[in-house]
């Protein structure tokens, strides 16, 4: 069963400031791994986020970072943020348990 991919606001902006080869490599990317399985993780794509309600994953995308929930049937987009700005976004938006 496909999963609904839905990108909060902030996300959006974050979208459309990547360069347009990143777009389309990003889009490929929530397509093949978050429309299925968006919670199987890997040790190299997927990495579930430990001490945190919000964001509940990762997925890396070469040097891009998307931060995302799993509620039913729908992926929620949070954020996508470059490697370097990973940390500090985490620590602004993040929600600890």
């Amino acid at each position: 069963m496909p999963f609904d991919i839905v990108l909060a606001p902030e996300a959006v902006e974050d979208f459309r400031r990547l360069a347009a080869n990143a777009r389309a490599t990003v889009r490929n990317a929530l397509e093949i791994h978050l429309r299925h399985e968006p919670g199987k993780t890997s040790r190299s794509r997927i990495k579930r986020l430990r001490g945190l309600l919000r964001p509940q994953y990762r997925l890396r995308i070469g040097e891009i970072r998307v931060f995302y929930d799993v509620s039913g049937t729908t992926v929620e987009i949070l954020a996508i943020v470059a490697k370097s700005e990973a940390q500090s976004w985490l620590a602004q938006f993040a929600d600890p348990e």
